[in-house]
């Protein structure tokens, strides 16, 4: 039995008293035609379950007399088998997933209600999915028949997220080594992309370059669409056409990371094509990578989430006034918000199972969340100088995004991108440096 998972549905279980919460599996989805999607769990149902075939339903009733975790799955089927892969199967679930009890999902229908009846709360994702919502409201409805003269249903259905994203919005260290495997593959794809960038080639040869490395390290998939911005690209904030062609003195933008195990990494990093930063370029990278020092500095426990994008803010708006891209006092252009019109987004967002991972930033008292050991941010400040903007020409078409993960720590943060090579001069030396094929 997997420990792990069993702790996790345990931990759950403790905040689910008086109720039976259900949490389907994620369904196939049709790509074109008779072709799927590539398959990717449901977060919250993997960290319960490890389990990662589609379909199933998990049900935790803490109050059960002798079933606390069920467990509705497809049943072994060898014909399906042979076209489609290996299932589980219903008689090896209990011994492989530590389930109290496993059904063939096509009991559900059937066993569901029984477990509904002579509970007080459902935990329950209203509205996530259409299929779960008709499954769930047709035994809700065949529960009160069956408790009409006798026992009750949930007078409530409460969302069971509140409870699950707090236990996943703090790593325990299976999870931070997982992080810290994927940054190192992540960092090799990085400089993978470096050493084979020069003027030229175009943007999908290096993510091609990039992507490689990740397989190569044994990631199931990019943690998310792969940003390759060269020249003005770089001042899209999600640009992903990736067919452009990197122009000598341009710069290149990559915001690109793997997904190992169900656990993302989420970096960028900018480097010019031809292996030499311009002094435009420079400057602008030098405003970048201080800020991203200062918002990572403020990662710390106790610390509000928030505090580091606001240092990143004065060091940025601070090094577009010495650059003459804005004029008047740091204060009042932070109070004016006018370096939004150079960066217009958050220094940092939460990571983990998701790229923009679970958890609140503000609490119910809208009070901003203070940093716990355990929560895994982003830290990616950015400058983007767009060809519209009425400013000095020599910084228009320049984007720069430097990204980094950050846990925090008890006595403060561990950078686990630290890794992927940033410095100005790390970069100069590796760009272009591996030879044509």
């Amino acid at each position: 039995m997997n420990t792990l998972y069993e702790k996790r549905r345990e931990d759950a279980m403790e905040s689910f008293a008086g109720g039976v919460a259900v949490i389907p599996a994620a369904t196939e989805i049709i790509r074109n035609n008779d072709t799927e999607y590539p398959f990717r769990q449901n977060s919250d149902f993997f960290y319960l379950t490890g389990f990662d075939e589609p379909d199933a339903f998990l049900l935790l009733a803490p109050g059960h007399p002798d079933h606390r975790t069920i467990l509705f799955l497809r049943e072994s089927d060898r014909a399906m088998e042979i076209w489609n892969g290996r299932r589980l199967g219903v008689e090896a679930a209990v011994d492989s997933l530590g389930v109290d009890i496993a059904y063939p999902l096509d009991a559900l229908d059937e066993m569901l209600p029984n477990y509904l009846t002579n509970v007080e709360t459902l935990y329950f994702a209203l509205g996530a999915s259409d299929r779960a919502d008709g499954i769930v409201r047709a035994a809700l409805n065949r529960a009160r028949s069956m408790t009409h003269r006798k026992g009750f249903i949930p007078d409530a259905i409460v969302d069971p997220a509140s409870v699950l994203h707090a236990l996943r919005q703090i790593k325990d260290s299976t999870e931070i080594e997982t992080l810290r495997r994927a940054a190192e593959i992540t960092r090799r794809g990085h400089v993978a992309a470096m050493r084979a960038t020069r003027p030229g080639l175009y943007e999908y040869e290096i993510q091609a370059a990039l992507e490689y490395e990740f397989r190569r390290g044994g990631a199931q998939a990019v943690a998310y669409q792969s940003i390759v911005a060269a020249g003005d690209n770089a001042t899209i904030l999600h640009y992903r056409e990736n067919r452009g062609r990197l122009q000598d003195g341009d710069l290149l933008l990559i915001d690109a990371a793997c997904e190992l195990d169900y656990y993302s990494t989420d970096v960028t990093r900018t480097w010019p094509v031809n292996g030499r930063f311009s002094a435009e370029q420079r400057a602008i990278y030098e405003i970048v990578l201080r800020s991203q020092q200062a918002a990572i500095d403020a990662v710390r426990p106790g610390a509000p989430q928030r505090d580091s994008h606001h240092a990143a803010v004065r060091v940025i708006t601070e090094g577009l006034i010495d650059l003459g891209l804005l004029s008047g006092s740091v204060d009042s252009n932070i109070e004016r918000e006018t370096y939004r019109d150079f960066y217009m987004h958050g220094t940092g967002h939460w990571l983990g199972m998701d790229v923009h991972d679970v958890g609140p930033y503000r609490d119910t008292s809208d009070v901003p969340v203070l940093l716990e050991p355990g929560m895994v941010t982003t830290i990616e400040p950015g400058i983007y100088v767009h060809r519209d903007l009425s400013c000095d020409e020599r910084f228009k078409g320049i984007g720069v995004r430097i990204e980094d993960d950050l846990l925090v720590t008890p006595d403060g943060n561990e950078n686990l991108t630290a890794a992927v090579p940033k410095s100005m001069n790390d970069i100069e030396e590796i760009v272009g440096s591996c030879a044509l094929v």
